[in-house]
C-alpha cells in the first residue's frame, strides 16, 4: 500500500513513517542514525537505509544528506 504525500511521490508505509519522524524530530534534532529512527519505529537500520532515497525525494521541506558512516549511517537533516 502506498501513501500519497503533498510532493505526489508514492511512498510506503515504512517510507511514510521515516518521513514523518524526520518531519517530527528535526525541529530539535539534525543528526540522525538509522539504527536509532529504526529502534523507534520497529524497523532494522538496513531497513531505514535502504528506504531513505525515496523518503529523501519525497521531503521538499527537508534536506536528508548522508552524513557518516561510522558506527552505522548518520544523516543530517536541515528544514
Amino acid at each position: 500500500m502506498s501513501v500519497r504525500t503533498q510532493s505526489a511521490v508514492d511512498l510506503t508505509e515504512k517510507q511514510t513513517a521515516i518521513l514523518r519522524y524526520l518531519r517530527e524530530h528535526s525541529e530539535t534534532k539534525t543528526y540522525f542514525k538509522s539504527r536509532l529512527i529504526g529502534d523507534e519505529l520497529g524497523l532494522s537500520a538496513k531497513e531505514v537505509g535502504a528506504n531513505m532515497r525515496s523518503v529523501q525525494k519525497a521531503a521538499f521541506d527537508l534536506t536528508i544528506e548522508k552524513w557518516g558512516y561510522s558506527s552505522g549511517t548518520t544523516w543530517k537533516v536541515t528544514r
